[in-house]
C-alpha cells in the first residue's frame, strides 16, 4: 500500500457526514479537515477531525490530496466546482443531468491549467447507473435502455425544493411505475414517456406568510427537476417533516433490453436498494477520490467523469490482487 491519501471535505451536510463515515472505512485514507460555511467551532465532529471555515481552503492546498465537494447541485457546485478545481484535485456529485456538459466545461479549464484532476458527477445516478447504461448499450446495440429511480428520497430534488422562495423545509420522493418495470423486465421493450415511468411527490413546510399556491407553481414548473413529471405538492408542518421524513432511502434500476439475434432476447438489470442515499453516494465519492489521486499522479489532468476511470483504480487492491481474487 502506498502513502495514505489525505481527504478534505467541503460542506458538512448529509453528504459531508457520509464522506466522513466512508473515509473511516478505508484504511488507505485519512480525513485531514472538514470545511464549512458555518462556524467551525459549532461543529461536533466524530473522531476528532479538525474543522475549518471554507475561506481557509486556499491556504491548505499542500495538506489535501483530494477535496470532496459536498454542496448541492442547484447553486453550490456550479460556483465551487470551477473555483476549487483550480486549487485541488476534486470529486463532486453534480447531478443535474441536462447541465453536466456545461459543468464539465466549467471545471475542465481551471483544473487543466492548474495540473489538477477534477472528477464530476460521481454517485449512483449520475455515476454507477451511468456506467451500467454504457455497458448495456455497448453489449446490446440492438436494444433500449430504461432507468427507474425510487421509491426514494432524492437529495438533489429536495435541495431544489428548499431553495424555492417561501419554503422553510421539504423533501421529494421519486416513485417508479411498477407496471412499467414489469414490462421492461419481461423484455417487451415498451415505448415509455417520462410521465409514464415516474411520479414525484413533495412534502413542503412553508415559511410564515408564504403563498402556498405560488410555492406549488414554482415547484411543479421547475425546469430540469419537475416540469416533465406529474408532481404532487403536500404542505405539512415542521414536526411532521421531522417525524416522518428524516430517513433517506432510495434505489432504482437500470435495464438494457435487446436482441443478439432474431431468436434471442436478452435483458441486463442492475439495481440498488439503499437505506441511506447520502451515505451510499458518499461511499462512491470516496472510491472515486482514490481514483482521482492515482490519475493525477499519472498525469491525467482536467475534468473527468466516471466513463474515464478504469474500474481497478477504484479499488485499494493492487492490479495483481484484483487479477488473482476478482477476475
Amino acid at each position: 500500500m502506498g502513502a495514505t491519501i489525505r481527504i478534505g471535505i467541503a460542506g458538512y451536510g448529509n453528504l459531508g457526514r457520509g464522506v466522513q463515515a466512508a473515509v473511516a472505512k478505508n484504511p488507505d485514507m485519512e480525513l485531514v479537515g472538514v470545511y464549512t460555511r458555518r462556524d467551525p467551532a459549532a461543529l461536533s465532529l466524530p473522531g476528532g477531525a479538525p474543522a475549518f471555515h471554507m475561506d481557509q481552503l486556499p491556504g491548505h492546498t499542500e495538506d489535501i490530496d483530494v477535496l470532496v465537494l459536498c454542496g448541492g447541485s442547484k447553486s453550490d457546485l456550479p460556483e465551487q466546482g470551477p473555483a476549487l478545481a483550480a486549487l485541488f484535485n476534486t470529486v463532486d456529485s453534480f447531478d443535474t443531468h441536462a447541465r453536466i456538459p456545461e459543468h464539465f466545461a466549467a471545471v475542465d479549464a481551471p483544473a487543466a491549467a492548474a495540473g489538477k484532476t477534477a472528477l464530476i458527477s460521481a454517485g449512483w445516478d449520475p455515476g454507477m447507473f451511468s456506467i451500467n447504461r454504457v455497458y448495456g448499450e455497448a453489449l446490446l446495440p440492438d436494444g433500449e435502455t430504461y432507468t427507474f429511480w425510487g421509491r426514494g428520497l432524492s437529495q438533489g430534488h429536495s435541495d431544489a425544493i428548499r431553495r424555492v422562495p417561501g419554503v422553510a423545509g421539504g423533501v421529494q420522493y421519486t416513485i417508479p411505475s411498477t407496471q412499467a418495470i414489469a414490462q421492461v423486465r419481461a423484455g417487451e421493450r415498451p415505448s415509455l414517456e417520462t410521465r409514464q415511468k415516474h411520479v414525484r411527490e413533495c412534502f413542503v413546510v412553508l415559511e410564515d406568510g408564504a403563498d402556498a399556491a405560488a410555492v406549488r407553481e414554482s415547484i411543479v414548473t421547475m425546469e430540469h427537476y419537475f416540469d416533465a413529471y406529474d408532481t404532487t405538492v403536500n404542505f405539512i408542518d415542521a414536526a411532521t417533516l421531522a417525524a416522518e421524513h428524516s430517513s433517506m432511502p432510495h434505489g432504482g434500476f437500470v435495464f438494457r433490453s435487446g436482441n443478439t439475434s432474431d431468436e434471442h432476447a436478452q435483458v441486463i438489470e442492475y439495481s440498488l436498494t439503499l437505506q441511506s442515499n447520502p451515505e451510499f453516494t458518499s461511499s462512491v465519492l470516496v472510491a472515486y477520490a482514490r481514483a482521482v489521486h492515482r490519475m493525477n499522479q499519472a498525469g491525467q489532468v482536467g475534468a473527468k467523469t466516471v466513463f474515464d476511470v478504469a474500474p481497478g483504480l477504484l479499488s485499494p487492491k493492487s492490479a495483481e490482487q484484483l487479477r488473482a481474487e476478482l477476475l
